[in-house]
């Protein structure tokens, strides 16, 4: 049995798609899992010092990674919804670019979605649960928000920008990618990482289909929040790419990666999925 650690969020999403293993109702002969549970800027940069076998990462900071490989299963994709900017003040979007930004991480997806989406601006990184009073208190002009900010945040603010609307606009589409789960070669054979993915698939599976035990599981990372909002949020960015991306997925990731190669906001060498129909890995360039 093969010792790993496996590098996870404090956020009810992906409490919910670890559940099965977590419980020890989904198990496995070939793995024993060490938990680590960070913030995912601090995944973000744990997996750039490759000190995880398998991690959460946000889908902008696989351009900065080396030798992982991008798991079908785990994957956080917003369906026409995504991170939202939020300001005290209505804020013309034509000139958001002009002013201070609270934003969750510079590796975040999010972060990633709204350079694209404006152009360069002045990002200033805040914990992202904090973004809304930085905003309220008028120590930033907008905020970013993400997880389950997006569904909570009161009538107070005015929304600036839903950056999963402008995306799905923009790609004619396309689902928004935001965290992917990814697993190290150096430390794991491409056999066993088509293992552990099917693995992991399973105890997402499992969690969706005992869903009331793993809503509760997922409760104590609900930061306060209530259980109905939980469950909203997670049947939100638990859903059927989550189980499975599929070409689907991995287009979404591989269309923003690009797009933000060709505007020279970002350089990387490859992409690497997995290819469980062949047994393989795949490249993409």
């Amino acid at each position: 049995m093969k010792q790993v650690t496996l590098g996870h969020t404090p956020d009810a999403d992906d409490a919910f798609m670890f559940y099965g293993i977590a419980s020890g109702n989904v198990s496995s002969p070939y793995f024993k899992i060490n938990h680590v549970v960070e913030d995912i800027e601090k995944l973000n940069k744990r997996a750039i010092q490759h000190e995880l076998d398998i991690t959460a990462v946000s889908a902008h900071a696989y351009a900065y990674l080396k030798d992982y490989v991008i798991l079908n299963s785990g994957g956080s994709f917003g369906i026409n919804y995504g991170p939202i900017v939020i300001s005290n003040r209505n804020i013309e979007l034509k000139k958001l670019h002009e002013h201070k930004i609270g934003i969750p991480g510079k590796m975040t997806s999010a972060n990633l979605l709204l350079n694209l989406a404006i152009g360069k601006f002045d990002g200033i990184e805040i914990i992202f649960n904090k973004i809304p009073q930085y905003v309220s208190s008028g120590l930033v002009d907008a905020g970013l928000i993400i997880h389950e900010a997006q569904i909570s945040v009161g009538d107070e603010f005015h929304k600036i920008l839903d950056l999963g609307q402008w995306w799905h606009d923009f790609t004619n589409g396309m689902p928004v990618p935001l965290g992917i789960n990814v697993i190290s070669k150096r430390s794991l054979a491409t056999q066993e990482i088509i293992e552990f993915d099917r693995f992991f698939k399973r105890s997402i599976e499992y969690g969706l289909e005992h869903l009331d035990d793993a809503l509760e599981f997922s409760m104590q990372f609900s930061r306060g929040n209530s259980k109905m909002l939980i469950e909203k949020f997670v049947k939100m960015y638990v859903n059927d790419l989550t189980t499975n991306m599929n070409q689907e997925g991995k287009d979404s990731i591989i269309t923003m990666l690009r797009k933000a190669k060709t505007n020279r906001i970002l350089s990387y060498d490859e992409l690497l999925f997995i290819d469980s129909n062949n047994q393989q890995i795949q490249k993409y360039h």
